[in-house]
């Protein structure tokens, strides 16, 4: 397989694990050792932390007219600033934590086998939590949202920062805990992702000193383009799921990744 197509096929599974709970990384993990990406390490690393910016664009597309704050209506321009005030302040948990511990993350996390235990366990906390345990629903709209409950959801993506936990995942589950709305809790998570993606891909492309060639801004480009236009559907599918639906199915799913991955690299 060339590499412009496993720079394609990555910035497909890039914009669809993204946002379902499912983790990314496990996801980008097994592909590429079954369709080895013709690139140093280092750059691999880049790559698969850049092209999330496709990702955050498409949020930023999507929900533009509740993100941009500079409106001619100071009711809607203060409902804007308040709602990025209470993303900025669910960013600082996982945003301290990771600049203090992403080269360990990195180095000493960043492998299948703490990917598998993360997706197995994960998967049996989605059903156990979504079959066993009734959460109580008190706040139905973003802006009901406080800045305690933002801290709080924030503290459950701190949780993310392990490989195979799974961002949306954490966020999402962590506001339904907290009472927030499905539907509420997902767009929420949709915005928390936008300073923390940002941020991680600045840090990594800061870290690499930009030494790219020619190809690789050409793969970072077409990377991050596909996960944009796959992101702007799989957002969508996203919302109209959680109303109706809980998360058992991607439990179920985590657990079957999980020991599918440990088969996998313990016998290829």
């Amino acid at each position: 397989m060339g590499d412009f197509l496993i720079v394609i096929m990555l910035g497909v599974i890039q914009g669809i694990t993204e946002w379902l709970p499912i983790s990314s990384t496990g996801h980008l993990l097994i592909f590429d050792s079954i369709f080895p990406f013709n690139a140093s390490e280092q750059f691999k690393s880049v790559f698969t932390v850049v092209i999330q910016l496709g990702s955050i664009l498409a949020v930023l597309v999507l929900y533009w007219s509740k993100l941009w704050p500079f409106k001619k209506d100071k009711k809607e321009m203060k409902r804007s600033f308040t709602l990025w005030f209470k993303v900025l302040v669910a960013s600082i948990p996982a945003a301290v934590v990771g600049l203090l511990f992403d080269d360990i993350i990195d180095s000493k996390l960043s492998n299948y086998i703490v990917i598998a235990i993360a997706l197995f366990v994960y998967g049996v906390l989605y059903i156990i939590l979504e079959n066993k345990v009734k959460f109580k629903t008190r706040v139905t709209s973003l802006d009901d949202i406080s800045y305690l409950d933002s801290l709080k959801i924030g503290a459950f993506q701190m949780l993310a920062l392990i490989p195979g936990t799974s961002r949306s995942g954490s966020t999402i589950l962590g506001g339904i805990i907290t009472g927030i709305s499905r539907p509420v809790v997902a767009e929420f998570s949709f915005f928390m992702a936008i300073p923390v993606m940002a941020g991680a891909s600045l840090l990594r492309l800061l870290k690499s000193g930009l030494n790219f060639t020619l190809n690789e801004w050409m793969f970072l480009l077409v990377g991050s383009l596909v996960a944009f236009i796959v992101s702007l559907f799989v957002i969508k599918a996203l919302v109209k799921f959680v109303r109706e639906h809980s998360f058992s199915v991607f439990g179920v799913y985590r657990i079957i990744l999980s020991i599918l991955i440990i088969l996998y690299f313990s016998f290829c």
